[in-house]
């Protein structure tokens, strides 16, 4: 379903079950749909509307090839919030998709009632940097890397130890990135969005009640990043998925799953979360 922003902007999102709003917000390059094998039949599960969102450049939403800015994607997520009359709702962001939820939290305050922030980060560190800078190269040269080695590349960024060494289940997700490669066109613009200038003391303004998750063997956004932005927001709750890369919601939805709705239904969480027996996406 599209709808228009404010500024003529179309974005897809889809809807799932009924109760109380969760809107969930991708990281770089994902469409919302990523969310659909695992999230959202446990949250909706539980009782909630869950509302996925395809960020800007991420077809079917517009590609916007003139560029974009993170402030542009807290207020889709804002237009997203009032257009389905979910205000204020639980709002759920994963990597390049947390920051966003984060600047809505300084932004629009009111349309939060509770944020989880997977896989985030309040600053650029040097890896992080170099890594963009080298994202942004390969999309501004010709953009392809051979399937194969693309796929490779994405399993060791993104996988745990405990799924690279295990060779049926990484054969599976080879398979899995062979099949699902993201159109560098379309991901273009949402590169680079996350150098951010060090935005930790901007989040010591946040009232809104936040769990932030980190997955402890994470090469893209390492733990300790996450954790930093917990002890920036006042009142936050920390929790940390043993055994997990930067794709720790689909390799271990469980223990994801169960830490969000355990916090929605009003439960704190800080530390390890025990480790689930873990699915393939």
């Amino acid at each position: 379903m599209p709808i228009a922003t404010r500024d003529g902007i179309s974005l897809g999102y889809e809807e799932y079950g009924t109760g109380e709003p969760v809107v969930m917000v991708t990281g770089t390059g994902a469409p919302g749909r990523m969310w659909r094998t695992h999230q959202v039949p446990a949250l909706t599960a539980a009782g909630h509307r869950v509302i996925t969102l395809d960020n800007r450049g991420i077809p079917p939403s517009d590609p916007c090839p003139e560029g974009f800015t993170l402030a542009d994607m807290a207020a889709d997520v804002a237009r997203l919030i009032e257009h389905v009359g979910a205000g204020p709702c639980r709002v759920v962001g994963y990597s390049l998709g947390a920051l966003a939820v984060q600047e809505l939290l300084l932004a629009r305050p009111g349309l939060v009632r509770q944020a989880v922030l997977m896989a985030t980060s309040g600053r650029t560190d040097a890896l992080t940097a170099a890594m963009t800078a080298a994202d942004l190269e390969l999309s501004d040269g010709d953009g392809k890397l051979p399937t194969r080695f693309a796929a490779y590349v994405k399993a060791l960024q993104n996988l745990s130890p405990r799924t690279l060494n295990d060779e049926e289940r990484l054969r599976d997700w080879l398979a899995v990135f062979e099949m699902s490669a993201v159109d560098p066109a379309g991901a273009r613009g949402q590169l680079g969005l996350q150098l951010i200038p060090d935005r930790r003391p901007a989040y010591r303004r946040i009232t809104t009640p936040c769990l932030v998750i980190g997955f402890q063997d994470d090469l893209v956004v390492r733990p300790h990043l996450s954790r930093e932005v917990a002890r920036s927001i006042p009142g936050s709750s920390y929790a940390e998925i043993p055994g997990c890369g930067h794709y720790g919601y689909l390799e271990n939805p469980a223990a994801v799953n169960s830490a969000i709705v355990d916090f929605f239904s009003g439960g704190r969480l800080d530390g390890l979360v025990a480790p689930h027996k873990p699915r393939l996406a």
